[in-house]
């Protein structure tokens, strides 16, 4: 087991600190507006909460910002993405009579897309799939694109994952897993696995990316691994740069499920074992699951993820390599990796009208 320090990976959550040092490095303008964010819950008394008050309050402030931002730099198009953010320019399209173009990363609409789908000139959609679950009167404005991925993704080799991350002792006889709960890590994930690290083991070779606050727990439990099991164990808090060359060897992932990782792992054709967030919006990460497990193109393990129900998804895997062959071609089918040009001729579309 060898612990590695890297760069946070790319889908890292950045403040807006961080995006304006990013957006003035490459000569980008970049406004910032005020914003509220709805905290969900299932019990509607628990929706008038100080907290929601407080930020919708907020809103129409941002809205006007939005509007003064809109007016002032007069774009030809507006494109938002969802998320609470998305509201205050969305609404300043509107009002400014720019055409807005929305950009739904996940099966189902997020609220603020659904919010503001009405006003938009064009909806950019991940899958077919998602096309019926829109209301029928925006449906026409629906163009499916996909979720862009970054270039370098696509591009991997698995020979410098092992040079970069010192995998010499991995058995490369053996799959390759590769575990990650996102930049943070993910207690249930690093929990379930961990508790199965001896089985897995004697079964695949690991990376595991835990988050940063979890590697003291993991290196311990490591620590009591037999020296050949504990060979074929790499665990890291951060896969920064590697990640390309780490999803290049990786012969199946387990992961969360959202919209990022998704189009990322469907344009590479890779296998996987997805264990959703179950805090995310709108549960957003278990449809995207779910959506893939029904075309075969990947696990989804729902509910209370015991090690018991993680040997069973793995286990066929890692010991068939020709389920693992038709669950990538599965996954590859519903891999988009020309989705970053086909968001801009449909933005270039709206802005052209």
């Amino acid at each position: 087991m060898r612990p590695h320090h890297g760069c946070p990976p790319p889908t890292a959550r950045y403040s807006t600190a961080s995006l304006t040092r990013v957006a003035d490095a490459e000569g980008i303008p970049f406004t910032t507006v005020a914003t509220g964010k709805i905290r969900r819950s299932s019990n509607p008394l628990k929706m008038v909460s100080p907290a929601n008050v407080r930020d919708m309050a907020r809103v129409p402030l941002g809205v006007a910002q939005a509007r003064s931002a809109v007016s002032a730099f007069r774009p030809d198009v507006v494109l938002a993405a969802g998320g609470y953010v998305a509201v205050p320019a969305g609404l300043a399209a509107r009002m400014c009579r720019v055409p807005l173009v929305l950009h739904e990363q996940t099966v189902r609409l997020g609220l603020a897309n659904r919010k503001l789908a009405g006003s938009a000139a064009r909806i950019a959609v991940p899958s077919e799939s998602t096309v019926p679950l829109l209301p029928e009167s925006v449906r026409p404005a629906a163009v499916v694109t996909g979720n862009p991925v970054r270039p370098e993704v696509l591009t991997g080799q698995a020979d410098k994952a092992v040079t970069a991350l010192g995998l010499h002792t991995f058995d490369r006889r053996l799959p390759t897993v590769y575990v990650t709960g996102g930049a943070q890590g993910s207690q249930q994930i690093n929990d379930v696995v961990g508790s199965e690290l001896p089985w897995l083991l004697e079964r695949a070779n690991v990376v595991h990316q835990c988050g940063p606050a979890h590697v003291g727990a993991l290196s311990a439990r490591a620590a009591g691994l037999p020296a050949g099991l504990a060979a074929r164990y790499h665990l890291a808090p951060f896969v920064g740069p590697e990640l390309p060359d780490v999803l290049a060897l990786a012969d199946l992932v387990v992961s969360r499920s959202g919209a990022g990782t998704l189009a990322e792992l469907t344009a590479l054709g890779k296998p996987a074992v997805f264990i959703p967030l179950a805090t995310a919006a709108g549960n957003e990460q278990a449809h995207n699951a779910r959506h893939l497990k029904e075309s075969g193109a990947a696990v989804a393990l729902l509910g209370d993820v015991t090690g018991g129900r993680l040997r069973e998804a793995v286990g066929p895997l890692l010991g068939d390599p020709g389920r693992r062959e038709a669950m990538a071609a599965a996954a590859w089918a519903h891999g988009r990796p020309d989705a970053a040009e086909r968001l801009v001729d449909v933005i270039l579309s709206a802005a052209s009208r």
